[in-house]
């Protein structure tokens, strides 16, 4: 009976390991299918999960532990995220006129629609650089209501060319967060459009 719950856990645990695909250390262009490059320094695995057109997600230990999310040229027009439900639930779009200082509460806005998120706070907000473009850098907690586990994250986004660029990272507020933190800041450095 051991060997075949051994068996069958190995092989769900392969099975879902086949579509993602190991980042290795060095330079990386094409993130999100957009201008969006950068050069991690260490190896994190890119998740085969969509979560829409202009995402794709990286991690160290599983998106549930810790994760990056990369928005790479969200047009004019478009949410964040691909909606489940568009008719009960629509997410916010990206709009022409939007400030930088309007992206933290788009991401807050889109959460707690598609992730019935009931808790948000976006904290602290200060001018930074993203790949030489103004932009904002926040951070954020929340907790969703399907789990209760208090999660922390930071961004930093700007809008480009009509475009939104926004990088994140969450993990939870226990342990993880301020496990792989740094290693999120040497990696947001080193982006590039």
């Amino acid at each position: 009976m051991r060997l075949i719950i051994a068996t069958a856990m190995l092989m769900l645990t392969a099975s879902s390991a086949l579509g993602n695909a190991l980042i290795s250390p060095g330079p990386r262009a094409g993130i999100a299918k957009s201008k969006l490059s950068a050069t991690p320094d260490g190896e994190w695995n890119r998740l085969s999960r969509k979560d829409g057109k202009n995402v794709e997600l990286w991690t160290l230990d599983g998106d549930s532990l810790n994760k990056v999310s990369f928005f790479g040229g969200v047009p004019v027009g478009e949410p964040l995220l691909r909606e489940i439900d568009k008719k009960n639930r629509p997410l916010p779009r990206v709009t022409a006129n939007m400030l930088i200082t309007d992206i933290p509460a788009l991401l807050e806005t889109t959460y707690r629609s598609q992730f019935a998120v009931n808790q948000m706070e976006i904290a602290d907000q200060e001018p930074a650089l993203l790949a030489g473009n103004k932009g904002i850098r926040f951070t954020y907690a929340f907790t969703r209501a399907d789990d209760e586990v208090q999660r922390k994250g930071e961004g930093i986004g700007a809008m480009v060319n009509g475009q939104l660029y926004l990088v994140i990272y969450e993990a939870p507020k226990l342990y993880y967060f301020d496990k792989d933190v740094d290693k999120f800041r040497k990696l947001a450095a080193t982006l590039k459009l």
